[in-house]
């Protein structure tokens, strides 16, 4: 008998882990639900699960999409899933998700349940596993795949209409940077060798930029490897549980993007917590799973909170607003749809409404920041020009006197 690390949930939706021994994984399972308990995960103890890789990689959200779309045709048509995995798995090209899946089907031969092989991998998103956990137990399967092809087409067009909207200034941005230092390290150098070979005067304008072209080109490499290495030491201390709250707490601080970035992952939870209540999980395991899933770290913190408040009996309208985390608009339209009994759909309409103010604020934004990049593009180019061109002018004029 082997040992396993069990993760589950009592009936007051209290969060905990044991260790259990038993044959299988679906052994170790059964015996929990069948004692009342809500199972997450169960791992071998000591192990990882899924593939030996040096490191965890994603599978695409588009390419997932396209194979639970054709896993849910497949298995709606009668195969097993186990042969519906199998046949999935042989036409995918991408060998890291064939792989990933080739684990899954060995994992389900050997009497693994669909969600639990899937958590194995460590390489798919929270909700789809505690989704497929759900329609296990609900017996409804195919009906939460189908829920989760939505929610994830929504947002997959939600994160393209976002993108569409950054391409344009990140062009003029990359235009500015790459104009600017071919400006002062091609276009500088030749000037200051034409005002040498003049031995005039310069003005203080010109002497300006030709020392910052000099000291451009005898630092850039210092520069570069610094730049390097400060994003190196950024990204590792974003990766750490402080250096990611701070860093969200920053971007929630900013001027007109904080806002924009708060709505995006209000409209984000409430699209998982709408999907998840409608497969049939429980509220309080729905919002851990909520927020394992968010990006912003300030606001999955405030959804753990309120999980807790609500596991003490207060209604999540009035745990959220305790937070101090969500648009009071959010709150009281979560409030209306605990009322009447209708939460799922009314988290629905609270991620259609700021999915739609997002793009807006969002079109507003770029509106302004276009013309702005484009000033101060014109004043670097025409700055660095006047100076360049001053001293032939004066020459110039002088000669002709």
């Amino acid at each position: 008998m082997a040992e396993y690390l069990v993760k589950l949930a009592d009936e007051r939706g209290h969060i905990q882990e044991k260790t259990e021994t038993g044959h299988s994984e679906s052994e170790v399972r059964d015996r929990y639900s069948q004692a009342g308990y809500l199972v997450y995960s169960i791992k071998p103890r000591g192990a990882v699960g899924g593939l030996s890789l040096p490191f965890r990689r994603k599978v695409k959200p588009q390419q997932f999409l396209i194979f639970n779309q054709q896993f849910l045709t497949l298995i709606r048509a009668g195969l097993p899933i186990v042969q519906a995995v199998e046949l999935l798995m042989r036409r995918q090209r991408n060998e890291y998700f064939q792989k990933l899946l080739e684990d899954v089907r060995d994992r389900l031969k050997g009497g693994s349940l669909l969600s639990e092989a899937f958590e194995a991998q460590q390489a798919f998103p929270k909700i789809y596993t505690t989704t497929l956990l759900a329609g296990e137990k609900s017996g409804n399967l195919e009906e939460v795949i189908g829920r989760y092809i939505s929610f994830q087409r929504l947002m997959l067009g939600f994160r393209k209409k976002l993108i569409a909207s950054l391409i344009y200034p990140s062009i003029l941005v990359v235009g500015v940077i790459v104009l600017f230092s071919m400006l002062v390290t091609w276009v500088v150098p030749r000037f200051a060798a034409l005002f040498r070979d003049l031995g005039s005067d310069l003005p203080t304008i010109t002497k300006f930029v030709l020392a910052f072209g000099d000291n451009a080109q005898t630092w850039a490499p210092m520069i570069l490897i610094g730049v390097v290495v400060i994003g190196f030491v950024f990204i590792r201390w974003k990766n750490t549980e402080n250096g990611a709250l701070q860093f969200d707490r920053f971007k929630l601080s900013l001027p007109i993007f904080g806002q924009i970035w708060l709505k995006s992952q209000v409209a984000t939870f409430s699209r998982m917590l709408s999907t998840l209540l409608s497969g049939g999980l429980p509220l309080v395991p729905a919002l851990e799973t909520s927020a394992a899933s968010l990006g912003s770290k300030t606001l999955a913190r405030g959804i753990r909170e309120a999980g807790k408040s609500v596991r003490e009996g207060r209604s999540l309208a009035k745990s959220l607003e305790a937070t101090a985390s969500f648009p009071d608009l959010s709150v009281e339209m979560i409030e209306v749809g605990e009322s009447t009994g209708a939460l799922s759909q009314m988290l629905v309409s609270v991620a259609e409404f700021y999915e739609e103010d997002v793009q807006n604020a969002l079109s507003a934004a770029m509106t302004l920041i276009e013309p702005v990049i484009l000033i101060i593009m014109g004043f670097v180019v025409g700055f660095i020009l006047v100076a360049l061109y001053l001293p032939i002018f004066s020459i110039g004029m002088s000669a002709g006197h």
